[in-house]
């Protein structure tokens, strides 16, 4: 086993473990690895970078979102039907000739299927799936956000990404998000709220996909009131007193049946 071998395989269980237990010394995991303290130092930034976990004094703890949420393969497979019926929705927005950016999130992930029917379209995203389904796409002018790669999201995330963003104007935005509370949207990372706050200031007219799990999940970092957003899409199982309370407030929600 070659050195960098070594360290992937150390890396992947190191992963595993603070998922499991929720929060890892740094001293517990130099001796259990047989390492230096400044090696595992190493090993915790760079999956801090990869959006994995969260380094905290003496140690680091698992992103809840891991749990919750789980891999992007994992989220692709939950409530698939529902988000399906989400994007298919959203596509009723679309409109030949538009500027439009797509979030990072499975369920906007479904939206581009439906671009091909409204070409010609120019699409900004930060979504590795996103690029790679409309890469070489006819009619789609693609614009890919660069900056730092989050494998945990397969996307690209951070000021960098937000920087590059706000070099943008576009006439839509579609989005989802990890948890609605209160009328607000939440995320468990700060470098997702940073570029999808920067997504919103760049779009003439803001979209929000949202199921119905969105409304009991929780998350750490506020993103934007739902108020902030010109359309609503929700599923049919979203909890009527939610929807019922964003209406007072003036939010525009469309219920999207089954």
């Amino acid at each position: 086993m070659t050195r960098t071998d070594g360290q992937e395989e150390r890396r992947g269980r190191l992963r595993e473990l603070v998922t499991a237990k929720g929060f890892v010394r740094t001293s517990d995991l130099a001796a259990q690895f047989g390492v230096s303290v400044m090696t595992v130092h190493r090993d915790l930034d760079a999956l801090q970078t990869q959006g994995w976990l969260r380094k905290v004094r003496g140690g680091a703890s698992c992103l809840p979102s891991t749990q919750f949420h789980g891999s992007v393969g994992e989220r692709m497979t939950t409530m698939a039907q529902t988000k399906q019926r989400l994007a298919r929705a959203a596509a009723e927005e679309l409109a030949p000739g538009q500027i439009v950016v797509i979030d990072d999130s499975t369920t906007c992930l479904g939206l581009t299927r439906h671009l091909p029917r409204h070409t010609p379209i120019t699409v900004i995203t930060n979504s590795l799936p996103a690029i790679t389904a409309l890469a070489g796409e006819p009619g789609v002018a693609l614009v890919a956000l660069g900056g730092t790669y989050f494998p945990a999201y397969d996307a690209f995330m951070g000021p960098h990404t937000a920087h590059s963003t706000a070099a943008f104007r576009a006439d839509a935005l579609f989005m989802s998000t990890t948890a609605v509370t209160s009328g607000r949207c939440y995320h468990m990372s700060p470098e997702t709220v940073q570029v999808k706050q920067a997504m919103m200031a760049a779009a003439a007219r803001r979209v929000l996909l949202v199921d119905h799990t969105k409304f009991v999940n929780q998350g750490l970092y506020a993103l934007a009131p739902l108020t902030d957003f010109d359309l609503i899409l929700v599923d049919d199982a979203a909890p009527a007193g939610e929807v019922r309370r964003l209406r007072e407030l003036g939010g525009n929600v469309r219920i999207v049946p089954g």
